[in-house]
């Protein structure tokens, strides 16, 4: 047991021999007027850039009082600029990594004197001045493993984590952006987890509005990086964050452009996308703009459409059976339609509402004509004429003018058939239809007709001549 506590102590005095030695200062020392010496030369070849100077002197000064008179830290500090000089000199990587190692060393060993109070501050006896020096110390070895030494994510995640953890909203605004850009990569890297990746975005933005609002002079670098962190986040923050973040993030650019309807729709999809429901009252708020908004965009497009696209328009307003409706809209559609086969088509629709729906048979059979003035080879407009004579015969006078209206439908599916292929089989089979319905023999010679002569159908609305044939 006394074994044991022997060597403790040893090891506890050795541990306290090295921190000592490393923080020594050039007081009392023998040495004292050469490191001082040293001290006064290499700070002055620096402000001159005369690099090989400084460096030789420095090397002596530090080697003699790492802590020089134990109020600065200018030894540590000033060598890490020598060495981040020689590593950007360098291209040997194995010589690099020798001064990247160095200058690591000479911050924690600045970062320990401060630990143990071994370098006096002027603000000694403060709560926080001994550490918002080490947390300023470990935020500036992060940023330049970060952004000039490039060491590996893991180590450097955690100095700057280490500088935030001591220094808290004192800590520099050069923390802020490399740490929140290491925690991006590593959550991609799937080297951190979402929860981790969550907490160091909201730390990063605490301590950014805590700096601009009470920082005047570095509130804008504040400011600035946690707006590139942000940007980075953008990257993931789908995959991390519920709604509840996108409503904070979002309302605020809501707010600000209510009347941008476009905006609001970007927004309100965004959300959506987010998991965000509309039950929540902005959600409900931004859904009803935009249905408004949406359904006077779609009346004034249908608008537009109905007022260029008459034809099709009055074919929607046969269908919802408002025939008058739908003549006038046809009237629309061929006053302004240059083609002659559409023209045409517009002319047959309104003949086959008038027959088929109005039963106005003189006004459907002058637009049927018109149709197959306008179309030669057409054979449905002839058709539809067939199908008027054939379905109103029965009002036409007696027995006698009956047979002969079906004479006249059989006339305009022949001449149908004769001009246009499409409509023959159609033709032939009415024809056959109706030969049934032809005058006999025996009517036509009590009437003294013969088969060939020509006679008016008389007693109806048809009053055409046809050519008498008998059954």
């Amino acid at each position: 047991m006394f074994r044991n506590a022997s060597l403790t102590l040893i090891m506890i005095v050795l541990a306290f021999a090295g921190i000592y030695a490393q923080c020594e200062t050039w007081i009392g020392m023998p040495q004292k007027d050469a490191a001082e010496n040293a001290h006064s030369i290499y700070r002055a070849a620096m402000k001159t850039d005369d690099f090989k100077i400084a460096f030789d002197n420095w090397k002596i000064a530090y080697e003699i009082a790492p802590a020089a008179d134990g109020n600065r830290d200018f030894h540590y500090t000033d060598g890490i600029k020598l060495y981040k000089q020689l590593y950007t000199d360098e291209t040997d990587e194995a010589q690099k990594k020798e001064y990247a190692n160095k200058i690591l060393e000479l911050y924690d060993q600045a970062i320990e004197c401060y630990r143990n109070e071994a370098i006096k501050l002027s603000c000694a006896g403060q709560e926080d001045c001994y550490p918002n020096q080490i947390a300023y110390l470990l935020g500036r070895k992060g940023y330049d493993m970060y952004y000039e030494l490039r060491q590996p994510y893991v180590a450097n995640m955690a100095v700057l984590e280490e500088a935030i953890e001591v220094g808290g909203n004192n800590v520099e605004y050069t923390v802020i952006t490399p740490l929140g850009y290491i925690a991006v990569d590593q959550y991609i890297a799937e080297k951190i987890d979402a929860e981790k990746a969550r907490q160091i975005h909201k730390l990063l933005n605490d301590i950014a509005e805590y700096n601009v609002v009470n920082s005047e002079t570095y509130g804008p670098y504040y400011q600035q990086a946690i707006d590139a962190v942000n940007a980075k986040y953008a990257q993931i923050e789908r995959s991390i964050f519920d709604c509840n973040y996108f409503l904070e993030k979002l309302t605020p650019e809501y707010e600000d452009n209510k009347n941008d309807i476009e905006m609001v729709k970007d927004i309100y999809n965004q959300l959506k996308r987010r998991g965000c429901e509309d039950d929540l009252p902005i959600m409900q708020e931004m859904k009803v703009k935009y249905e408004e908004w949406a359904a006077k965009v779609n009346a004034e497009k249908q608008a537009e459409f109905e007022a260029n696209n008459p034809g099709i328009m009055a074919r929607k307003l046969y269908e919802e059976e408002k025939f008058q409706e739908a003549l006038d809209k046809y009237d629309e559609a061929i006053a302004t339609e240059e083609d002659v086969e559409k023209k045409a088509g517009y002319h047959f629709s309104k003949a086959s509402i008038l027959f088929r729906k109005m039963k106005k048979y003189g006004e459907a059979r002058a637009e049927a004509r018109t149709a197959a003035q306008l179309r030669s080879d057409w054979g449905r407009p002839y058709m539809l004429i067939g199908d008027m004579y054939g379905s109103t015969a029965r009002s036409c006078g007696d027995s006698w003018d009956q047979r002969l209206a079906i004479i006249a439908a059989i006339e305009k599916y022949a001449y149908a058939r004769s001009i246009d292929p499409e409509v023959a089989e159609d033709a032939s089979s009415r024809i056959s239809k109706y030969n049934s319905s032809l005058p006999s023999q025996e009517d036509g010679f009590m009437r003294k007709v013969k088969a060939g002569d020509k006679v008016s159908v008389s007693g109806c609305w048809i009053g055409e001549s046809v050519t008498v044939r008998f059954r």
